[in-house]
C-alpha cells in the first residue's frame, strides 16, 4: 500500500463519522424546529384543535364555605364538602391501552371496579353491576349514579386513579355542632343555597369561590404531566358573632322550660352588654335545629325576637320617666293627683290595673306601682311631638342596626296623627309597637350613662386570606343626659326593692320593670284577658352592665308581667354568673311612693 492510499484510507472512517454526526445535528434540529412550532408558534391551533379532540382536560376545585363561630370561637356551623359521583358507562367500558408492541387492545371495566370499589368501601361486584346493567339496556349510555355523598377523602382518592369516565357534583353540606342552640339565628342552608339567618344574610362572608385546574390528556384519558394549569379555589371567610354559645344553651333550655309551665305560645330571652351594644344572647323557644330542619314547624324556622312586634306597655313607662327628668320637667319626688280612674278633659279614659286610694304619687312611686293613670299625667307635662321625639331617638319605629332577615321597625305614628287616646297611651307604652331588641336597645342606653350603642350581633367576617372586617355600624349617641340615665337606674332598682315583684340575685343591686301588655284583636281593639308580657332586668344596678329582656306571649296560667319574673331572675343569675361580674356595692337610694 502506498502512503497516499493508507492516508486516504484514514480520512474516509473520519469523514463518514463527520458526514453521520451532521444527519444527526440536522434531524435533532429539524426536531427542534417542529417542536417549536408545535409547542410556541402553533400552540394555539393544537391546542384548539386538541380541544376539538376532546384532549383537553379540566376539573373544578372547589371551595369550602366559612364556619360561623360565636364570641369565643368556639363553633356553630362548619362545612363538610361532600359529592356525588357520576359514571360514564359507554366510556368505562370503552377504555383502551397499547401492549409493549404498541397494538392498542381493550381494558375491560372489571380492571378498574377494584380501586373504585376500595375507595367506596363497596364490593368490587356492586360496581361493575351498575355499568354491565346500565349497558345491557342502553349500549349508549353516558350518564349513571356511581355513588352519593362521598366524603372530599373519598373525592380526592378517586380523582387520583386518573379515571375520565368518572364525574363528579359538589354539595355543600352544613354542620351544626351545637344542633338547636342559636337555631334561629344561624338559618340553614338548603338544596337552593342559604335559606335563613346569618347563613344568608352574611352569604357575601360565608360563600367560596369555585377554582378551575385544566391539563391536556391522551385520547384514552391518561392526563399528561406538566402540563396542569390551577385557578385555585378561594373559601369563605370565617363569622364571628357576639353572642356566647353556653349562655345561649341555658337561655334556650330554660326558656322553654318556661314556655311550657305557663302554657305561652313562645318565649324569648335578650341579652344586651349595655357598654357595647353587643348582643350576647337572643334565645327562644320554639326553636329549630338547623341539622334537621324538616322536623321543625314552618313558623318556628325564623327568628320571633325580630320579626314580633308587639306594645312594650309599662317597660317603657321607664322611658317616659327618662324624658321628664331630661327634659327637667319632673324629678324623682315630683307629684301628681293620681286616682284609679281620669277622665281626661279631651274625652280620653285611662285606668289603672288595680283599685287604689288617690294618691299624690311621686314620679319614683308610679313607676313602683305601675300607675298607668300617674304616668299619662306626668307624660302630658311634654307636649306629644316631644315625646314623639324622644321615643325615635330612643330607637322606636326603626330597625335595629342588626339588620337581622325579616326584621320588623315597629310602628310609631306621627304625633300630629295620635288621638285623644293616643295623647296618653303612649306614655304607658301603649299605641306604638316594639321588638324585644329595641327594648333591650332603649334600656342600653340608660345602662350606659344615656349613650345610646348601636345593638348588633356580628362581630367581625375574617376573609381567608386574614383580611378582618367589621361591621359598619352607627356611631352611638347620647339620648338624655348622664344625670337622667344614673336617675332611671335608680328609679327601677326601686321597682326591684319596694315594688310588688322580688328576684333573688344574691350578691347584686338590680332594677326592673314589668310590662302588661293587651294584644291587638285585628280589627282595632284589644283581645279580652290577652296579653303579651315583658320584663326588662339591669344589673348590677350600682355599675350597670347587663340588659336583660324577657319576653311570654299570652301566658296562661299566670296572665300578667308576673309570668316573666322567674325566667328573669334565672337569666341575671347566669349572666351575671357567666361573666364573673364583681358583686355590688352600697344601698339604693329609695324614693317615697307618695307625698
Amino acid at each position: 500500500m502506498s502512503p497516499t492510499q493508507g492516508m486516504s484510507a484514514a480520512r474516509s472512517p473520519r469523514r463518514r463519522t463527520v458526514i453521520a454526526l451532521a444527519c444527526v445535528v440536522v434531524i435533532i434540529l429539524a426536531f427542534v424546529v417542529r417542536l417549536v412550532d408545535i409547542q410556541v408558534v402553533s400552540a394555539s391551533e393544537h391546542l384548539d384543535e386538541a380541544s376539538d379532540k376532546g384532549l383537553n382536560g379540566s376539573r373544578t376545585l372547589y371551595g369550602v364555605r366559612g364556619s360561623i363561630v360565636d364570641a369565643n370561637g368556639q363553633t356553630l356551623a362548619s362545612s363538610t364538602q361532600l359529592y356525588d359521583a357520576n359514571i360514564d358507562p359507554k366510556l368505562a367500558v370503552g377504555m383502551t391501552t397499547r401492549d409493549d408492541e404498541g397494538n392498542e387492545i381493550d381494558v375491560p371495566f372489571s380492571t378498574y371496579a377494584p380501586d373504585i370499589a376500595e375507595v367506596l368501601g363497596r364490593d368490587a361486584e356492586d360496581v361493575e353491576k351498575i355499568v354491565d346493567e346500565a349497558i345491557a339496556l342502553d349500549p349508549d349510555d353516558r350518564w349513571e349514579r356511581l355513588a352519593q355523598n362521598i366524603t372530599t377523602t373519598q373525592y380526592v382518592d378517586l380523582v387520583e386513579l386518573g379515571l375520565p369516565f368518572i364525574t363528579y357534583e359538589p354539595k355543600a353540606a352544613r354542620s351544626y355542632p351545637a344542633g338547636s342552640v342559636a337555631g334561629n339565628l344561624l338559618g340553614f342552608v338548603g338544596a337552593d343555597g342559604p335559606q335563613a339567618g346569618y347563613e344568608r344574610i352574611e352569604n357575601e362572608c360565608l360563600a367560596s369561590t369555585n377554582g378551575r385546574e385544566t391539563y391536556q390528556q391522551s385520547p384514552s384519558g391518561v392526563r399528561i404531566p406538566g402540563t396542569e394549569n390551577v385557578d385555585a379555589a378561594v373559601d369563605g371567610g370565617t363569622l364571628q358573632l357576639t353572642i356566647d354559645s353556653d349562655l345561649q344553651w341555658y337561655l334556650q333550655e330554660m326558656i322553654a322550660e318556661e314556655v311550657q309551665s305557663k302554657k305561652a305560645n313562645w318565649g324569648s330571652v335578650t341579652v344586651v352588654d349595655a357598654e357595647t351594644g353587643a348582643i350576647k344572647a337572643a334565645a327562644e323557644a320554639p326553636s329549630v335545629d338547623p341539622n334537621d330542619v324538616n322536623a321543625s314547624d314552618p313558623e318556628d324556622r325564623g327568628s320571633r325576637i325580630f320579626r314580633t312586634t308587639y306594645e312594650p306597655g309599662s317597660t317603657f313607662k321607664a322611658i317616659t320617666a327618662a324624658m321628664l327628668l331630661d327634659s327637667g320637667k319632673a324629678t324623682p319626688t315630683s307629684t301628681e293627683y293620681v286616682p284609679t280612674r281620669e277622665h281626661f278633659d279631651n274625652g280620653a279614659v285611662v285606668n289603672d290595673a288595680a283599685p287604689h286610694p288617690d294618691y299624690y304619687y311621686t314620679l319614683a312611686g308610679v313607676l313602683i306601682d305601675s300607675s298607668n293613670v300617674g304616668m299619662s299625667k306626668f307624660g302630658d307635662r311634654l307636649s306629644m311631638q316631644e315625646r314623639h321625639d324622644y321615643l325615635e331617638t330612643f330607637g322606636v319605629g326603626s330597625r335595629t342596626s342588626v339588620g337581622f332577615g325579616g326584621e320588623e321597625p315597629g310602628l310609631l305614628r306621627p304625633a300630629d296623627e295620635w288621638d285623644n287616646q293616643t295623647r296618653y297611651a303612649t306614655s304607658f307604652g301603649q299605641a306604638f309597637t316594639v321588638t324585644a331588641p329595641q327594648v333591650a336597645g332603649a334600656y342600653q342606653a340608660l345602662a350606659n350613662d344615656g349613650m345610646k350603642l348601636p345593638v348588633h350581633l356580628v362581630e367581625s367576617c375574617t376573609l381567608s386570606d386574614g383580611t378582618v372586617i367589621e361591621p359598619d355600624l352607627p356611631e352611638a349617641e347620647q339620648v338624655v343626659s348622664e344625670k337622667t340615665a344614673d336617675q332611671v337606674m335608680s328609679l327601677i332598682e326601686n321597682v326591684a326593692v319596694q315594688g310588688g315583684h322580688t328576684l333573688d340575685v344574691p350578691g347584686y343591686r338590680v332594677g326592673i320593670k314589668t310590662g302588661t301588655a293587651q294584644k291587638s284583636d285585628g280589627n282595632g281593639g284589644y283581645k279580652p284577658g290577652i296579653y303579651a308580657t315583658s320584663i326588662v332586668g339591669v344589673a348590677p344596678i350600682d355599675d350597670p352592665q347587663y340588659v336583660v329582656v324577657v319576653t311570654l306571649d299570652e301566658p296562661k296560667t299566670i296572665r300578667s308581667s308576673a309570668a316573666t319574673v322567674s325566667a328573669l331572675e334565672k337569666s341575671l343569675n347566669q349572666v351575671l354568673k357567666t361573666y364573673r361580674v364583681t358583686p355590688s356595692s352600697g344601698e339604693p337610694t329609695l324614693y317615697p311612693k307618695t307625698k
